[in-house]
């Protein structure tokens, strides 16, 4: 059954890959969840979001101890965080159950109606959906802003790091996202997986994202829906030095 918006659960990724992160080391804190911004730490106004927009319980995978204590002090469930994402999920959907929304710690501008809105948009029927939002949208927003696309037929397309495991079924998605972690630098692989016919459709700009996602789910016995956001500035995370200082400009000329 899909959240209503009202009592919802939702898990906050803030694992790390390892090594040294250029973003919290630019930031000067050990990891960037704790990076503050107008006077919270990312982590903080993450949780913030989801409470407003209705969350009732919130849990976080982490891996760095100053994390957990902040997570402690948020009043947050702490779970241990996994080896990479997908599998972190799959520890969340097993500690909260499912329906459960995912984001990211570092979704530093993460409002409570673009959660409002997307729990909204998911299809009824949807197994799993993926919040995503078009290069136009997220240039308007956010002028000069450098992003990871996925080109299609109806645009190019950008993450927004909002998913929706909606039923247990879901869990079934993860294992195609943990190839997708694999080759997210390299969308050309990503698309390569839907096999040949719908690469050849990619590839003569005939493939819509509505139609690679459903597509992609059905590879997984799932019905996937790929949500198009309104908002511009969803799709902006804090992945590089640079998208933490285009967040402190957006957030100081608010």
């Amino acid at each position: 059954m899909r959240a209503d918006g009202r009592g919802f659960n939702a898990l906050i990724l803030a694992g790390s890959r390892g090594g040294v992160d250029p973003v919290a080391a630019y930031a000067g804190v050990s990891h960037k969840a704790l990076i503050v911004l107008d006077g919270e730490t990312l982590l903080a106004r993450v949780t913030q979001a989801l409470r407003e927009a209705g969350a009732s319980t919130i849990a976080v995978s982490v891996s760095d101890d100053a994390v957990r204590a902040a997570a402690n002090a948020l009043g947050l469930i702490v779970l241990d965080a996994a080896s990479g994402p997908s599998r972190s999920v799959r520890d969340g959907i097993e500690a909260l159950g499912a329906p459960l929304l995912v984001t990211t710690a570092d979704h530093a501008l993460l409002q409570p109606e673009w959660v409002t809105r997307f729990l909204a948009d998911v299809p009824l029927q949807a197994d799993v959906g993926a919040l995503l939002a078009r290069q136009d949208v997220i240039e308007a927003a956010a002028p000069g802003t450098r992003r990871t696309y996925l080109r299609f037929a109806d645009g190019a397309w950008s993450g927004c790091n909002l998913f929706y495991f909606a039923t247990p079924r879901s869990v079934a998605a993860l294992d195609l996202w943990a190839q997708v972690e694999a080759d997210r630098k390299r969308p050309w692989r990503i698309v390569r997986r839907l096999g040949i016919g719908t690469l050849l459709r990619y590839l003569s700009g005939r493939l819509t994202l509505v139609a690679a996602i459903a597509h992609l789910g059905r590879l997984a016995d799932l019905d996937a829906a790929a949500i198009a956001s309104p908002f511009g500035l969803a799709a902006v995370d804090v992945d590089k030095p640079a998208d933490l200082d285009l967040v402190r400009t957006l957030v100081e000329k608010a």
